[in-house]
């Protein structure tokens, strides 16, 4: 489609990869979004880590666009070095839950689990853990030996 045209020094929202695109050409300057912020990562820390359940994100893809931004325009963003700990440690601490909810899924033998304020990524990362979790607890109630096993559940 067509972009343009832009006008020099007046802020204009683009598609991510038209932004990056054009700071590798040194056409542009980014300007972060507004939650990539040394303080409001430090609420949204501090918030992750106070409450049991995941609380919701500034941004269904945080974790990819602070990855994309610090990569390629980490000159425009102040104090990035902070910003990629503080969006690390939200990360970490969101996993370690995770894993504490699967484990406890798995004790539990549940059959279903909800995943309120997940994003995709996080899901995706727990994906093939899940999976096999799941196919270890069908195998013990079905007293299959380890060495045996259905062939509609081999993958």
């Amino acid at each position: 489609g067509d972009l343009g045209p832009f006008n020099p020094g007046l802020p204009v929202e683009v598609p991510v990869w038209l932004a990056i695109n054009l700071k590798q050409r040194q056409k542009c300057r980014l300007i972060p979004p507004e939650w990539m912020d040394v303080g409001k990562l430090e609420e949204i820390r501090d918030q992750e880590r106070k409450e049991d359940t995941f609380t919701p994100m500034p941004s269904p893809y945080y974790m990819e666009l602070t990855k994309l931004l610090l990569n390629y325009a980490s000159d425009n963003i102040p104090r990035a070095d902070e910003i990629r700990t503080l969006v690390k440690d939200t990360w970490d601490t969101r996993m370690a839950k995770l894993r504490l909810s699967a484990d406890s899924f798995v004790r539990q033998q549940e059959a279903h689990a909800k995943l309120d304020n997940l994003t995709l990524m996080e899901i995706n990362t727990a994906g093939p853990f899940l999976t096999q979790a799941l196919d270890h607890m069908y195998k013990l109630r079905t007293n299959l030996q380890p060495g045996e096993s259905s062939h509609s559940q081999d993958f």
